[in-house]
């Protein structure tokens, strides 16, 4: 990974900051906890870091600590007012913590196997598919006569 505060500097257009300095110190700190969060995950997901790009381990990590330095909080407006004159700002809103977008997760290829799929309950058994031969909804009706959408299994055309 080559990503250094000099490197998100440039991403938010500022000047970067001096060596030593206490943001230095924090943008290290920022860049660590965002590829924690990805080591972390990769781990879960049974993935080596490794064999994921650097270019796109790069940029997730980049986008995350910039995103977090723009918003580092939960404040969404700041009002000051001077005698009968008010003005105020608003930011969007942070969650206080560095954070990986969904998007950048799959970038990654970080993305469990069953996350982004619909899912649908069933609340019947497979056996409720069973219907008998005759019954009417075997026959292209719209509701079932021999009772398997109520039961699970055939109850009032037995037929034996």
């Amino acid at each position: 990974m080559t990503v250094t505060p000099a490197i998100i500097a440039v991403k938010l257009g500022r000047a970067a900051p001096e060596p030593g300095s206490i943001l230095e110190k924090q943008w290290d700190m920022d860049i660590d906890d965002a590829m924690m969060l990805i080591e972390d995950r990769a781990e879960q997901l049974e993935i080596d870091v490794e064999s994921i790009s650097e270019a796109k381990l790069d940029y997730v990590v980049r986008e995350a600590v910039a995103a977090y330095v723009k918003r580092p909080d939960d404040a969404t407006q700041v009002s000051i007012t001077v005698d009968d004159g008010t003005t105020s700002r608003s930011y969007q809103s942070g969650k206080g913590r560095i954070t990986i977008l969904d998007e950048w997760w799959k970038i990654l290829g970080l993305v469990a196997p069953d996350e982004n799929k619909a899912f649908s309950i069933d609340m019947l058994p497979a056996s409720a598919t069973i219907h008998l031969p005759w019954c009417s909804l075997s026959m292209g009706a719209n509701w079932c006569s021999c009772g398997a959408d109520i039961a699970g299994v055939p109850i009032y055309e037995l037929g034996d």
